[in-house]
C-alpha cells in the first residue's frame, strides 16, 4: 500500500523539474534492488499458478488460496511495482491524474488482498487441525472460492476511497491524509489480519504439541510382569524389551523432528509476514496520529514500504517450498533432475 509521503514531489520545486532526488550511485541500487524484487515476485507467482495449474498432486481444493494469492502478487508486480519505482526514481508522478487515481487504488486492493489471502490460509490450516473430518468433507471449491471471493471483497471495500477521491493533473500523486482513512485502511488491511493469524498460529502450535505429548504417551513402553522376572542379558525377553524400546525411541525423534519443522515453518510464515509489513503500517498510522510529532525520515520511510513489497516475492518460497510436491512440480518445470538418495 503506498503512503503519502513516498510520492511527493521531492525536486524542490512545484514544477518537477528540479535536481534527481537521488545520486547516480543511489539510483543505480534502487533500480537494482527493485527490479530483483520484480523478478522474484513474477517468476516465483507464475511457478506457483503453473505448477498448481498442470501437477494432478496439487489439484487439493484449499490450495486455490494460494493461485488467488499468487495472482495477488503477479498484479502487484505488473501494476504497482513499475509505477512507484518509476516515481521513486525520478522524484515526482509522471503518468496523469486520471492513472493516480487507478494506481493508488490497485495498490491498496493489491496489497489488502495479499494480506487477507495470508490471513484466509491461516484460518483454513486451524480448521483443518480442529476440525479435520468435517472441514475435509466441506473444503469443496466451491467453498474455498467464496472465502476468496469474501477477501476479493474486503479488499476492493479498503481501495474504493483512493479511487472515488478526485485527482488534480499534478506531479503529486498520494493517498488521503484524512486520520479516519488511514487508521482505517491499516487496520482493515493489516492490524486486524495480523492479530488473527497470530492467535490462529499460536492456537495450532498449542493443539500440534499437545497431540505430540499425547502420542508420546500412548507409545510409552508399559513392560509387564513377566518381563521383569526374565531381567538376565541375552535372554530372549531382554532383547525383546530391547528392540522395543529402540523402535519407541525412533518414533519419539520422528514426532519431535516433525514437531520442530512445523515450529519452524511457523516462525517463518509469521515472521516473514511481520518484518515486511509491520514497518510501514506502524509508521503510516503513527504520522497520522501525531502529524510532524513523529517525523520518519522520508528514506527510511521509502524503506519499510519497499520492505513492504518484498512479501509478494517471499509468498511462493514460504508456501510451497515446505512442500514436498510443490518442489517436485518445480523440479518439472524448471527441469531439475530429481536426486537419488543412497
Amino acid at each position: 500500500m503506498e503512503p503519502a509521503s513516498a510520492l511527493p514531489n521531492t525536486s524542490g520545486n512545484g514544477s518537477g523539474t528540479g535536481s534527481a532526488p537521488h545520486s547516480p550511485a543511489a539510483t543505480g541500487l534502487i533500480l537494482l534492488a527493485a527490479l530483483s524484487v520484480l523478478l522474484a515476485t513474477l517468476v516465483g507467482n507464475a511457478l506457483v499458478v503453473v505448477a498448481i495449474s498442470t501437477s494432478r498432486a496439487l489439484q487439493a481444493p484449499q490450495n486455490l488460496f494460494l493461485v488467488s494469492l499468487a495472482s495477488a502478487d503477479i498484479l502487484v508486480a505488473v501494476l504497482v511495482l513499475p509505477f512507484s519505482l518509476a516515481n521513486e526514481v525520478m522524484g515526482y508522478w509522471y503518468f496523469g491524474g486520471l492513472w493516480c487515481s487507478l494506481y493508488l487504488a490497485l495498490d491498496v486492493l493489491l496489497c489488502t488482498a495479499s494480506i487477507g489471502h495470508l490471513c484466509a490460509i491461516s484460518l483454513d490450516r486451524y480448521w483443518a487441525v480442529t476440525r479435520a473430518a468435517r472441514l475435509n468433507l466441506r473444503r469443496s471449491p466451491r467453498r474455498v472460492k467464496g472465502m476468496i471471493g469474501a477477501v476479493w471483497a474486503a479488499a476492493a471495500l479498503v481501495a474504493l476511497p483512493p479511487l472515488l477521491r478526485p485527482r488534480p493533473g499534478g506531479r503529486e500523486c498520494q493517498l488521503s491524509q484524512e486520520t479516519w482513512y488511514v487508521l482505517a485502511s491499516c487496520a482493515a488491511s493489516f492490524f486486524v489480519p495480523c492479530l488473527v493469524m497470530v492467535a490462529v498460529y499460536c492456537r495450532i502450535y498449542r493443539l500440534t504439541a499437545r497431540r505430540t505429548a499425547a502420542l508420546l504417551a500412548a507409545r510409552s513402553p508399559r513392560p509387564a510382569s513377566g518381563d521383569r522376572r526374565m531381567s538376565g542379558v541375552g535372554t530372549p525377553g531382554w532383547r525383546r524389551r530391547s528392540q522395543h524400546q529402540s523402535v519407541l525411541l525412533c518414533r519419539r525423534r520422528l514426532v519431535r523432528a516433525r514437531e520442530r519443522r512445523f515450529t519452524v515453518v511457523l516462525a517463518v510464515v509469521m515472521g516473514a509476514f511481520v518484518l515486511c509489513w509491520f514497518p510501514f503500517f506502524f509508521t503510516y498510522s503513527l504520522g497520522a496520529l501525531c502529524g510532524q510529532g513523529c517525523h520518519i525520515s522520508k528514506p527510511l520511510f521509502n524503506f519499510f514500504f519497499w520492505i513492504g513489497y518484498c512479501n509478494s516475492s517471499v509468498n511462493p518460497l514460504i508456501y510451497t517450498l515446505f512442500n514436498r510436491d510443490f518442489r517436485a512440480a518445480f523440479r518439472r518445470l524448471l527441469t531439475i533432475p530429481r536426486r537419488h538418495h543412497t
